[in-house]
């Protein structure tokens, strides 16, 4: 039986305060704003740096690049539904055992079947096994390593594999970028500082010893997603179980059981029954009406599966097909709008409701200064959506 009723004002208020969406309520950094979001999505480079910036005050690229490859407290990792977040090192052993470890005997099994599929192993087992173990020799010899430079260390990485021959999808991929990939699942590699600028994807690679003090220990994978769910809980709760089982990835079973190791309350919401930390039930004081700007996949837009309560009626040209958002224009706790940079670097927006004379000027302003912020910088995001498509022009 549902303890009490969270309003949708209330889950507002909650994740304006809780994820850094008001300037009297900043992130001291971006691995601050990490820990307390369970990642910076990060399957698109930029990503990480646009929502540090939206949750930390005077944050620069020269900050994140210190917190992600100088000095390093944050690291990219594969997380909850296999997509790359960047996390505190605190967070990397939850994401290893509770998410990605168990994306690697699909992936170990697939890159088999394309080696022995393809004539390029008899023994695609062994082969893996050979091949893997020297790359990972070969990185930890470097210290850090292109794709590029491995592949002159190990030979069988020159490799590619053809996929879709004679259809129009059709084309070669090379052996390394599968290895590299199983490699991560297996948490034997991390990412590292990129081959380009802070919007490149051409990551060197590093073993964890060599970024990670004490590297990634071990932990019980029921224990790492009891953990993982608890620290959602804490920044997006409530949740409803449809919430809780898109954002992981998980089976269900995994997540009922994970659920069930917590103390948790069963509330109400207007999409159903949800889940909150037990005594989570304080009502959130109202704070004044700001706006922000939060790039595409951004871990908040994608922090749930029901997402009437700040989203409303706008997904159709905010995603895209597959559920990708774009970028968007928040207004106290809810989606107004779009926005993309276009080819000059000018920052373009829609506002699609009236957020008032109030909401329109700030919205203006977060987006001038934004516009100062990148510079000379051009992003375009991995996954379009219609109307960044139509903004960016």
């Amino acid at each position: 039986m549902a303890e009490a009723r969270i309003s949708a004002e209330e889950r507002r208020r909650r994740l304006v305060r809780r994820h850094h969406l008001h300037p009297d309520h900043p992130a001291a950094s971006a691995t601050d704003a990490a820990t307390r979001l369970v990642g910076l999505h990060s399957s698109d480079p930029a990503t990480v740096f646009l929502s540090a910036r939206a949750r930390v005050p005077g944050i620069t690229v020269a900050d994140l690049e210190r917190e992600l490859y100088d000095q390093p407290t944050l690291f990219r990792v594969l997380g909850m539904r296999g997509t790359l977040f960047a996390v505190p090192a605190g967070q990397v052993p939850l994401l290893q055992h509770g998410c990605s470890l168990r994306l690697a005997p699909a992936v170990r099994k697939r890159l088999i079947g394309y080696l022995e599929g393809q004539n390029l192993a008899r023994d695609g087992e062994a082969w893996v096994r050979r091949v893997s173990d020297a790359t990972t020799d070969a990185i930890a010899r470097r210290g850090q390593a292109a794709a590029m430079e491995l592949r002159e260390d190990v030979p069988e990485l020159k490799l590619t594999l053809e996929f879709g021959k004679g259809k129009t999808w059709g084309g070669k991929v090379g052996v390394s970028t599968r290895v590299l990939f199983l490699l991560a699942c297996e948490g034997r590699i991390i990412r590292a500082r990129p081959r380009g600028s802070w919007i490149s994807g051409q990551y060197r690679w590093a073993t964890p010893a060599g970024l990670i003090p004490r590297g990634i220990g071990d932990l019980d994978p029921a224990q790492a997603r009891a953990r993982i769910l608890e620290l959602w809980l804490r920044a997006y709760g409530p949740g409803t179980m449809a919430d809780l089982k898109w954002w992981s990835g998980w089976p269900l079973r995994d997540v009922r059981a994970a659920l069930g190791s917590l103390e948790v309350s069963e509330v109400e919401t207007d999409e159903g029954p949800a889940f909150v930390l037990a005594h989570d039930l304080e009502p959130t004081p109202p704070s004044e009406p700001r706006a922000a700007l939060l790039p595409s996949l951004d871990s908040t837009i994608m922090g749930w599966r029901d997402r009437d309560w700040y989203l409303g009626d706008h997904a159709g040209p905010l995603y895209d097909r597959n559920g990708n958002a774009g970028p968007t224009v928040w207004w106290d706790g809810r989606v107004v709008g779009g926005w993309a940079q276009t080819r000059a670097g000018r920052i373009s927006y829609r506002l699609m409701e009236d957020v008032g004379a109030e909401g329109a000027a700030d919205v203006a302003r977060i987006a001038e200064r934004l516009e100062d912020w990148m510079g000379q910088t051009r992003v375009t995001p991995r996954f379009r959506t219609p109307l960044e498509r139509e903004l960016a022009g």
